[in-house]
């Protein structure tokens, strides 16, 4: 019963997306059987701590990543957070139980003169709208820095040409503006202007399929893999690296850190930092190949 409200709560009252909701009533129903199987039926009250650090032993020693853990671990101690909220616990039980340690993986992005080629070559796409709307749809990525379901979600309405920004509304209903040019302020008219035209039964979106419905995350994936694909160099083609792409230019190129962060819509400093490793990482890369004694 408890679990059920505690999902309800995150809809309701944290605004979280349903993808969180289903991830965190899969975690906890995980817990739920482990208890079962170990204890039997027992009162949230009687969960402890040293049987929360049994589970997370358990799910390591079955081959799951240190990232999955602490995912599960996560959602147990927001569950936790969230009895003892409403007093049906006197303590949370996982608050102090430490998760596996991670490696941090560096984000994989495409570097300026790759993407320039991509966004250049208008022979690489269709010239009908489909072809027209894909281009500027990555060119806009780079441009801006969106998530993926940002980018679908942006009507009409969130673009602004006199102030020429765009209103983007990001994870938990988060509104942040993003500057755009008088270059983009232009394609961006263009664009409009000939899908009002070409396109039947227009919804409110800014960006639709042909025939005239908002685009679904698959597709927008399809458009960019199919893109980025010319760019051998790259382990990963997903939007999420015209993402990452947009952050680490911006560092390169001597942009503040905190105005990447309010750019990106991150909640932390934390989450933008990694691009600083990114830009490192670069850096030690070109003195090992242009210094000489660097590479004995």
């Amino acid at each position: 019963m408890w679990k059920e409200k505690f999902i309800e709560y995150l809809r309701y009252e944290k605004n979280y997306s349903s993808h969180t909701e289903i991830s965190y009533l899969k975690d906890l129903s995980q817990f739920e059987e482990f208890i079962a199987s170990e204890c039997g039926e027992i009162d949230p009250k009687e969960i402890d701590s040293d049987m929360i650090r049994i589970w997370i032993s358990r799910l390591m020693e079955g081959g799951m990543k240190a990232r999955s853990v602490n995912r599960k671990l996560s959602a147990l101690k927001a569950f936790f957070r969230y009895l003892k909220k409403n007093d049906i616990v006197e303590h949370n039980p996982a608050e102090r139980v430490s998760g596996p340690k991670t490696a941090k993986q560096l984000p994989s992005f495409a570097n300026n003169e790759d993407l320039n080629q991509v966004i250049d070559d208008s022979l690489a796409y269709n010239d009908d709208f489909a072809g027209h709307r894909d281009h500027f749809i990555i060119e806009l990525f780079y441009l801006t820095g969106m998530r993926r379901a940002e980018l679908i979600a942006l009507k009409d309405t969130d673009v602004d040409f006199h102030s020429k920004t765009l209103r983007v509304v990001g994870k938990r209903n988060k509104q942040r503006l993003i500057p755009f040019s008088d270059e983009t302020k232009e394609k961006l008219q263009q664009y409009i202007e000939r899908r009002n035209l070409e396109i039947p039964n227009k919804c409110p979106f800014l960006f639709v399929k042909e025939d005239g419905g908002p685009l679904y995350p698959k597709l927008v994936y399809r458009i960019i893999h199919n893109h980025l694909d010319s760019i051998s160099t790259l382990s990963k083609k997903s939007p999420h690296v015209l993402r990452h792409s947009f952050a680490t230019v911006m560092l390169n190129n001597g942009a503040e850190i905190n105005a990447v962060k309010e750019l990106l819509g991150h909640s932390s400093l934390a989450s933008t930092e990694i691009y600083t490793h990114v830009t490192f990482e670069e850096l030690k890369k070109a003195y090992h190949n242009a210094h000489p004694r660097a590479k004995k």
